[in-house]
């Protein structure tokens, strides 16, 4: 009797002992497997007159779009777009535009489900990118784009990996845009003993959100007219001269979220995709682009042009008869797919998710794009829907496209230990800090700042290190091209704002449903005594906080 109780025990002990291996191994697979989801939402809007090429603005949820952040393979925006010169008929091809927005990026160095935003300058054909300031591609020894951005507000701290949303956003609007200021004006410059023509428009971010409102930073021209030091017939073609296309794309651009692919015994094949998230409102819908507007000069250029010229001040709200809201005109589709690399490492496998089934586009207004979702097959989960988790490879037939089809868990047979596996935040390297020179004799130190340093922890577990510079004289400007009297020029400009251009009143126009988000409470930031005008923070290091 003894010998079969004590069977019977270690019968169990290695059933146990089988799960807690099976659920580790599907751990272990969750974090190494290749299987993944990508694809667009594409969001259609109306053409407008090209007349409107000042500028834009958009308002976006900001929320968490994973559950559990998966680890540094994610990269995914929340819905934004691309805003590319405007050029009749170019030469020649070529890749270059303002992206970027909220997400998640590989490069992030201290993500969490919070999405974060940066400003995503592209130079011609990603030669150079600039993300803040401070932040782009390059190494400071041989930088492409770390001096693209040029801090413009003295309220708002910009991390260098990236502008912290507060933590916790659960679908509230993020408003944000670039404008164009007339900060400097067109130039020729001698650059390696070549000549080019560097216009003066500077794209500046516009950012509407709880905590705070206005201006922030700007590409400074140099950033995209360097490209015409190899190639010439950049010049000219790029966002320092010319204006801003109108009729931009809205997408929501997703390119890795986390799937496991298993067959049961049959065959069949069934994938899990990690708990996916998307904002809820009110009527159980989930807005996603609200207010898209394009401006000509007329809205704020002009005025303010006029201003720095010794005209009347200009208190920076937009001029509407200088704006054109872009309506939704039609439901607009996906194209997510899991995805699959080949075994022979060649291309990979792309089988379409039948997003149909479970969500539906609509506008739900002239100004405003939505999702209706089927809740027979989407859960909803408080403030979020939660797309379906599981789906079944559907093969029609000949001449049709198999496709994947979403299922209640329990269609899912369990051999396929599909249900036992966790997706859960893997264990990572610890991330390096952002560093920025240190040399006496760099453009960090000499003339250097007025006041630092500072410190302040982020939401994020990092903390940022700054120092207060007198504008002209930040590193980004220094780097930018400019001539000391240009620089000085572009100080008095400036100081005007700085003393009309408060972060406590509206720029864009209003937002009229939901609710703002907030940016990390701990980015507003006042100036010290007697920098009050013509001061900007500029960060110089970001690390974890131990």
């Amino acid at each position: 009797m003894i010998r079969k109780y004590v069977k019977v025990a270690l019968s169990a002990f290695l059933f146990i002992i089988f799960f807690l291996v099976l659920e580790t191994k599907l751990t272990l697979q969750q974090k190494a497997g290749s299987e993944y989801i990508a694809g667009y939402l594409i969001i259609p809007v109306e053409k407008v007159d090209e007349s409107y090429n000042a500028g834009f603005s958009i308002y976006v949820p900001a929320w968490p779009l994973q559950l559990t952040y998966p680890g540094h393979n994610f990269q995914s925006g929340l819905p934004g777009t691309w805003m590319f010169p405007q050029n009749d008929t170019p030469p020649f091809k070529f890749y270059s535009d303002v992206e970027g927005g909220l997400g998640w990026w590989t490069d992030t160095r201290f993500p969490t489900e919070t999405p974060k935003f940066i400003m995503g300058g592209v130079g011609p054909d990603f030669s150079v990118i600039a993300n803040g300031p401070a932040h782009g591609w390059g190494t400071w020894e041989k930088p492409l784009g770390l001096y693209g951005v040029a801090q413009l507000s003295p309220w708002l701290l910009f991390p260098i990996d990236g502008l912290n949303i507060k933590q916790g956003a659960s679908g509230e609007f993020f408003g944000y845009g670039y404008l164009n200021l007339p900060l400097c004006d067109a130039r020729t410059l001698t650059i390696d003993g070549k000549k080019i023509t560097t216009g003066g428009n500077c794209w500046t971010l516009f950012i509407s959100a709880a905590n705070f409102k206005g201006p922030v930073a700007f590409f400074t021209p140099y950033f995209w007219a360097e490209a015409g030091v190899k190639d010439p017939r950049f010049i000219g073609l790029l966002l320092d001269s010319r204006p801003a296309e109108p009729n931009r794309a809205v997408e929501m651009e997703t390119q890795w979220i986390p799937c496991r692919i298993a067959k049961d015994s049959k065959g069949e094949s069934y994938a899990r995709i990690a708990p996916t998230l998307f904002p809820l409102n009110e009527d159980d819908m989930s807005v996603l682009v609200y207010k898209d507007t394009v401006y000509n000069n007329k809205a704020l250029y002009d005025s303010v042009k006029a201003w720095f010229e010794g005209g009347p001040v200009c208190k920076g709200a937009i001029n509407s008869e200088g704006a054109f809201e872009r309506q939704f005109v039609r439901r607009g589709h996906a194209t997510w797919q899991i995805r699959v690399p080949n075994q022979d490492g060649k291309g990979e496998t792309r089988i379409d998710i039948d997003w149909d089934s479970f969500a539906t586009p609509i506008p739900l207004d002239k100004d405003t794009y939505a999702y209706k979702w089927n809740f027979n097959l989407a859960k909803k989960d408080g403030k979020f829907v939660v797309l379906p988790e599981y789906y079944h490879l559907e093969n029609p037939g000949e001449g049709k496209k198999p496709k994947w089809v979403p299922v209640p868990p329990d269609k899912v047979p369990a051999e396929t230990g599909l249900h036992q596996l966790k997706f859960e935040r893997p264990v990572e390297e610890k991330e390096q800090p952002y560093t920025t020179p240190e040399d006496p004799q760099s453009c960090w130190k000499n003339p250097g700042p007025k006041a630092g340093p500072f410190k302040v922890k982020l939401g994020d577990g990092s903390i940022l290190t700054y120092y207060w510079y007198r504008f002209a004289d930040q590193p980004a400007l220094l780097n930018a091209g400019l001539t000391e009297e240009e620089r000085e020029s572009m100080q008095a400009k400036v100081e005007k704002l700085h003393r009309e251009w408060t972060k406590d009143r509206d720029y864009l126009p209003l937002l009229t449903r939901g609710k703002l988000a907030n940016l990390d409470p701990a980015l507003i930031v006042k100036p010290p005594k007697g920098l009050e005008i013509g001061y900007v923070p500029i960060a110089t290091r970001q690390e974890k906080n131990q």
